[in-house]
């Protein structure tokens, strides 16, 4: 059993605060609503470690998993029937996040005011993006804020699990190759002088390979400061030229087109695509304002300008499937699949399964890279090693044959 702190509120609004011992989290949950209460908030206690643990997320930044437990925090108590200042209020007391915790005690005081909540969101728009004040200002114009906020959590949770696959996915090889690099720098550093001395001392003529490689090595050990001067350059070349238009629309391009990679980047944002424009259609926000709200959810010149496209011939008069198609990215079976709900008034459920479909297709493709990448990386240490073996410890061979 593990203990809870928790808050909750009951059908008055009075707030109740204490600790329970349970199973999990979703068993404290179960409880205090059979009670008759409104959970707030669900902390497991850790002991002693848990105020430090708290200290070092209140420096954290603002990432979607904390967005989306806010959400689902103020769609808990909206369905409770209390009133957006006064959630603002509790959620904030009880946020870990510091710099969310100013934001949503400044959200307040602007609602206090009179300040629509849709209007006071979009004052902060590198926390909350268009699709949120878009939701939002739907979820007010409907009269269901809770349910839009509901499922701006549910965006946001989707948005947070997509963004680990990505990362899941690039962060085996950026290890394995960093170990590559640290292996060969103490090689180098430390064991191949060593080496050289002993073969200095013995005199004789080394092998060929053996001499290949200190010829390498002599090259690298004279030409370091270059070397290094020439990546730093090649750096901040590449991070200028990608501030460009010509050169951000060139490593956009690139990207897309990279082994595995490229596959991963464009189904992910097939995914974003699909349920972001299934979200806001069922909001009640129209499609040309989800197409523009869209534009500005990626920094790829090649998607972005899909999607103006898409939206140009929208306006032009075409149907959405059909648009999608003349822009020339969105795979085939999208297309179809829109067309299917465009014809069967169904497309915000159409696009919903379009998402799960390709995010099926991610999980499979990520798992199919690293099956791939992991006998490579290992051959390639292996390589590395192998190389570095062979080349110094052939003319201790060849003597003991002589």
């Amino acid at each position: 059993m593990k203990s809870y702190g928790y808050v909750a509120r009951d059908v008055e609004g009075v707030q109740k605060k204490g600790i329970t011992e349970a199973a999990s989290s979703s068993d404290v949950l179960d409880r205090l609503r059979s009670e008759g209460f409104t959970p707030v908030s669900i902390k497991e206690i850790e002991g002693s470690a848990a105020p430090k643990s708290k200290s070092r997320s209140r420096s954290k930044r603002i990432k979607s998993s904390d967005l989306a437990a806010l959400c689902w925090q103020l769609t808990t108590m909206l369905e409770g029937g209390i009133p957006i200042t006064t959630s603002l209020d509790i959620v904030s007391n009880d946020i870990e996040n510091a710099q969310l915790q100013k934001i949503l005690t400044q959200l307040s005081e602007k609602v206090k005011k009179g300040q629509p909540f849709s209007e006071c969101i979009s004052e902060f728009p590198r926390v909350f993006n268009k699709l949120s004040c878009a939701m939002i200002l739907a979820g007010e114009t409907g009269g269901n804020l809770a349910g839009s906020v509901g499922k701006l959590a549910q965006y946001f949770d989707n948005r947070d699990k997509l963004a680990k696959k990505v990362k899941g996915a690039m962060a085996y090889p950026i290890f394995v190759l960093s170990f590559i690099v640290i292996i060969v720098i103490f090689i180098m550093a430390f064991i191949v002088p060593r080496f050289r001395k002993i073969f200095t001392q013995i005199g004789g003529e080394l092998p060929a390979f053996t001499r290949g490689f200190m010829a390498f090595y002599d090259m690298l050990a004279h030409n370091l400061f270059y070397i290094i001067g020439a990546v730093v350059l090649i750096i901040v070349s590449a991070t200028i030229l990608n501030k460009t238009k010509s050169g951000h629309y060139m490593f956009s391009k690139l990207l897309l087109r990279l082994p595995l990679f490229g596959k991963v980047f464009s189904q992910a944002f097939i995914i974003t695509f699909c349920r972001t424009t299934a979200t806001l259609l069922t909001s009640g926000v129209s499609v040309l304002e989800a197409f523009t709200i869209l534009t500005g959810m990626t920094d790829n010149d090649i998607i972005k300008n899909a999607i103006v496209r898409t939206k140009e011939y929208v306006v032009g008069g075409s149907n959405i499937s059909s648009s999608m198609a003349s822009a020339g990215f969105f795979p085939n079976m999208v297309v179809k699949m829109i067309q299917v709900g465009e014809e069967s008034g169904s497309l915000p459920s159409v696009l919903e399964r379009a998402s799960q479909h390709y995010e099926r297709k991610v999980d499979s493709l990520v798992s199919t890279m690293m099956s791939l990448l992991e006998p490579i990386m290992i051959i390639t240490v292996g390589a590395v090693v192998s190389v570095v073996v062979i080349a110094l410890y052939l003319p201790i061979f060849t003597m003991s044959d002589v």
